[in-house]
């Protein structure tokens, strides 16, 4: 009962009205004319399932309450899957995301799954651009941040600040993610001027 109230208040109330007409067989259309407009009616519908699956799961994470996050986000994979195939970069962000609301909801064996299969996108898309790779690195980061193994999480923070260089620049708002997270674990570490010059940089 709790998994069934924690799934309708994440997501469920809000795409109902959404769900039945993507999962319900499609009519039979008597022209092409029909046919292309059902298809194009159809993708519209699932689009729409899944933007509002993942605002929610975003939501619920910049709040503070990845549990409620998780059904959300498991909602816009699933949908993402059905309609890009399990292989899309597309599906890097929910990954991502699932990730981040797992380590945030205590479960980091659950966690280090989503970030294996985020990997393996990136690793079977070699045209991957350097923002989702960057993206890729912050998540670890973040991942080996919360698991105590800091020294990794400062070489997947310097990737990410390298890749998001790459692509924006090297005074972009994007790259200041990196840097912020680098100084918050010098500062851990009492090494107060490496973390004061990266504070200074963001």
């Amino acid at each position: 009962v709790s998994h069934q109230k924690t799934d309708w208040v994440s997501i469920h109330s809000q795409i109902c009205h959404l769900l039945s007409p993507v999962l319900r067989p499609q009519p039979c259309f008597h022209s092409e004319k029909d046919r292309k407009h059902g298809k194009e009616q159809l993708l519209r519908k699932q689009e729409s399932l899944i933007a509002v699956a993942l605002s929610r799961a975003q939501g619920f994470v910049w709040a503070g309450q990845p549990l409620e996050a998780i059904p959300a986000a498991l909602q816009a994979l699933r949908s993402s899957s059905r309609l890009l195939g399990p292989a899309s970069l597309r599906l890097l962000p929910i990954y991502l995301l699932l990730a981040e609301a797992s380590t945030g909801a205590g479960r980091p064996r659950q966690a280090a799954k989503y970030l294996s299969q985020a990997q393996w996108i990136v690793l079977q898309s070699p045209d991957c651009r350097a923002a989702l790779q960057s993206k890729l690195h912050r998540g670890l980061g973040l991942f080996c941040i919360a698991e105590g193994n800091l020294d990794q999480a400062l070489y997947h923070l310097a990737n990410d600040v390298y890749l998001a260089t790459a692509e924006f620049g090297l005074n972009s708002v994007e790259v200041s993610g990196g840097y912020f997270h680098m100084a918050n674990i010098f500062f851990h570490q009492k090494k107060m001027d490496a973390a004061n010059s990266l504070y200074t940089e963001v």
